[in-house]
């Protein structure tokens, strides 16, 4: 695929055919178990004529650190006419995206290690559920552990910065029996993590998976060569290319590099740009 370095300026302009987002809410109880629920916010994206009666894709994607699952769609409000464009244009299929965050109400909980491994449980155990027995999705509310791993090829993660880190730890490590389709941008482990545990944990997920019939449908890594996030995170996956045969350039994952790009929403929307036309083909 020819993947944009810019995002096209036709992408912004004011399209009629627009998408809904709706607040969605949901408790979990996964973090103390002798505690009453959390109760946890999280905003969907409905394309334009979102139908319960059709199926849909669907993508949990992550904010980065020290804000919350407003960043995507309310801080950013032109990331909503960026999919209504895309999904006009017919660039892909439309699908449902969903803006959690992996923050709790608990503020000493939150380092790095904490939030990107930890989010694991609340994901697999309250998000997912809760979304998909309420929206139209390839599980049809069955929301089954089974069914949830037999549906695994229509669903992706993708996350920027600290999202992107929980969406290699929580979403990949840990739950690839529940995603496909992967979209880190901008970073792996962070400043302070182990390249080398980091490259170990990749080609252990992917070989697992391959022997239990699990397979990675893509990934997609984004990162500017200006981001403070970008030399690690190339090193990382240059060394897991190396060392993975289930990681095949081209076929199952790219790693697109933005000129002069940083750590800035302008590449992580060009980044989600590039990953939906990618991501359930």
């Amino acid at each position: 695929m020819n993947y944009a370095l810019k995002l096209p300026e036709n992408m912004l302009r004011e399209q009629p055919l627009k998408g809904e987002v709706r607040r969605f809410e949901y408790d979990t109880e996964t973090y103390d178990a002798d505690s009453k629920p959390l109760h946890k916010g999280a905003w969907v994206y409905l394309p334009y004529g979102y139908n319960p009666e059709k199926k849909y894709d669907i993508v949990y994607l992550l904010h980065g650190g020290g804000v919350n699952e407003d960043w995507w769609f309310k801080m950013f409000p032109e990331t909503v006419t960026i999919l209504d464009n895309m999904f006009a244009d017919k660039l892909c299929e439309p699908c449902i995206i969903v803006t959690p965050t992996y923050y709790r109400n608990d503020p000493s909980l939150r380092t790095s290690v904490d939030i990107t491994e930890h989010f694991k449980s609340e994901l697999r155990k309250d998000l997912i559920p809760a979304v998909e027995k309420e929206f139209s999705t390839y599980a049809c509310g069955d929301v089954s552990e089974e069914n949830l791993v037999a549906t695994r090829n229509r669903r992706a993660f993708a996350g920027l910065s600290l999202g992107s880190m929980t969406t290699y730890r929580a979403a990949l490590y840990n739950n690839f029996d529940l995603f496909s389709w992967y979209g880190p941008f901008s970073g792996c482990c962070g400043p302070m993590g182990d390249h080398n545990t980091e490259v170990r944990r990749i080609c252990e997920t992917l070989a697992d998976g391959e022997a239990k019939g699990l397979s990675l449908d893509f990934m997609l890594c984004c990162n500017g060569d200006k981001d403070i996030a970008y030399a690690e995170h190339r090193d990382i996956m240059e060394k897991a290319e190396a060392l993975c045969p289930q990681l095949v350039v081209g076929e199952n994952y790219d790693f697109v590099v933005i000129p002069g790009g940083v750590h800035d929403m302008n590449a992580w929307q060009l980044d989600l740009y590039n990953a939906l036309q990618v991501f359930f083909k």
